[in-house]
């Protein structure tokens, strides 16, 4: 008797099963990157009640919107190398909960000296977020799809960014901003709980065995092949690329709120909603760059899937940046910045697609490492925002220098092949994935 005939007829198929159990999997990494972004971004709509508080000037806040990033980077690398060995499930569970512990602490911080501290832990524990949710779609989501679940990954931050900026100033305006971290740390803790008890690391693992007739990677790490690393070309270029994305986003999380209420001379909460414009667009075009990168991809032609979205989008930023600021209005500044921001989200979703591509069994670490570059590039931009400003009177030369960064990031999506495994005997793999026709 074939196992098909043991299940009663109203049983749902394997397919239908493991097609929601992925959908359930996306759901729950959108829920948790839109906690991760809105605990990230509730300090800058904070910003001016923590400074009155706790006497903090311009110069110690970016030291603090550094320290976050600084820690960010730093253990990026090894949560992703987590994310490989020990699979996503411990991981991730581990991520989310400490950060959820050390966002309810910055609401019992007293001064900025241990603000900084609390806020550099609070980034080392963000840290595996995104690398380790990518291992997990990478184990869940077949190749033709993961273009849109890695964009609906990444629209989560931007959702959670635009909720935080527009809505934590009323929060605060009725709990407080000590309330306020408490609160989200708290819902962390929840989510982190949760996901530990229901995700499986790979499809055999799921409840329903039928499950593990999805074709994903799945399998964990023992080892790290560095010299594959170091001598690939498509590691560099990955990571560079990233780094220009990352450093021209981030100012809608640390300094764009304040900007606009010191440069226009508007309230707080008029500066959060505009402020939370960019992040709506840039949401958008995530969902538009992973729409956009699978529809390519299924048309046989998987370069051009991941290329074509990023050299547009890359082109879109630049252009915007160098207009940006001779904007003579808020209003006018928030409509060209979205432009900014639609384009450098425009290049996430095949950002993410082409580190599973290429890492393969390593995607987890590969993506980490992509991820640090990003935080880097967080780094400098909330470090050097407020500092060209002080020393030039002027912002042009921050959106300049921007702007040439993301021209140099168009530049380097020309010659990044997602067909070039870290691993030679991973190739083979990876064109089993491809629909036929595909582009070598």
């Amino acid at each position: 008797m074939t196992q098909s005939t043991l299940l009663p007829s109203s049983a749902p198929s394997p397919v239908n099963r493991s097609s929601n159990r992925s959908r359930q999997i996306i759901l729950a990494v959108f829920v948790v990157s839109f906690l991760t972004i809105l605990a990230r971004a509730a300090i800058s709509a904070a910003k001016a009640e923590m400074a009155r508080d706790l006497r903090i000037d311009d110069i110690q806040f970016g030291m603090i919107f550094g320290a976050f990033a600084l820690g960010y980077a730093a253990f990026m690398l090894p949560c992703g190398l987590l994310a490989d060995r020990w699979g996503p499930r411990k991981s991730l569970a581990l991520s989310v909960f400490f950060w959820g512990l050390f966002t309810l602490l910055t609401g019992l911080a007293s001064e900025a000296g241990i603000l900084i501290v609390i806020r550099l832990l609070f980034g080392m524990a963000e840290a595996g977020v995104y690398p380790q949710a990518t291992r997990a779609l990478y184990n869940w989501i077949a190749p033709r799809g993961r273009g849109l679940a890695l964009s609906l990954l990444n629209m989560g931050s931007r959702f959670g960014a635009a909720f935080g900026l527009a809505a934590t100033p009323w929060f605060i305006w009725r709990l407080g901003w000590r309330q306020s971290f408490v609160w989200l740390g708290v819902l962390g803790t929840v989510w982190s709980i949760v996901w530990l008890l229901w995700f499986r690391d790979r499809p055999a693992d799921a409840p329903h065995p039928q499950e593990a007739a999805m074709p994903t990677g799945a399998t964990k790490t023992l080892g790290i092949p560095w010299q594959a690393f170091a001598t690939s070309r498509n590691f560099y270029l990955i990571l560079y690329q990233y780094f220009a994305s990352q450093f021209t986003f981030f100012i809608c999380l640390s300094w764009l709120m304040p900007f606009l209420s010191s440069r226009y001379g508007i309230t707080v909460r008029e500066a959060g909603v505009l402020a939370s414009i960019p992040l709506c667009f840039g949401a958008l075009s995530m969902w538009i760059g992973g729409a956009a990168t699978d529809h390519i991809f299924k048309a046989g032609h998987w370069k051009r899937s991941r290329t074509l979205p990023s050299t547009i989008g890359f082109g879109l930023a630049a252009a915007a940046l160098i207009v940006a600021p001779f904007m003579p209005s808020s209003g006018w500044f928030i409509a060209i910045f979205a432009l900014t921001t639609c384009g450098v989200d425009l290049s996430i979703s095949p950002s993410w697609a082409v580190s599973c591509d290429v890492g393969g069994s390593y995607s987890g670490t590969l993506s980490a490492a992509m991820n640090t570059m990003g935080a880097l590039g967080s780094l400098s931009s909330s470090l050097l925002f407020p500092l060209l400003i002080r020393w030039t009177g002027d912002v042009r030369l921050y959106f300049g220098a921007a702007a040439l960064l993301n021209i140099i990031a168009l530049i380097c999506w020309r010659f990044i092949d997602p067909s070039k495994s870290l691993l030679p005997q991973q190739r083979v793999d990876a064109h089993c994935m491809m629909p036929i026709g595909a582009e070598p």
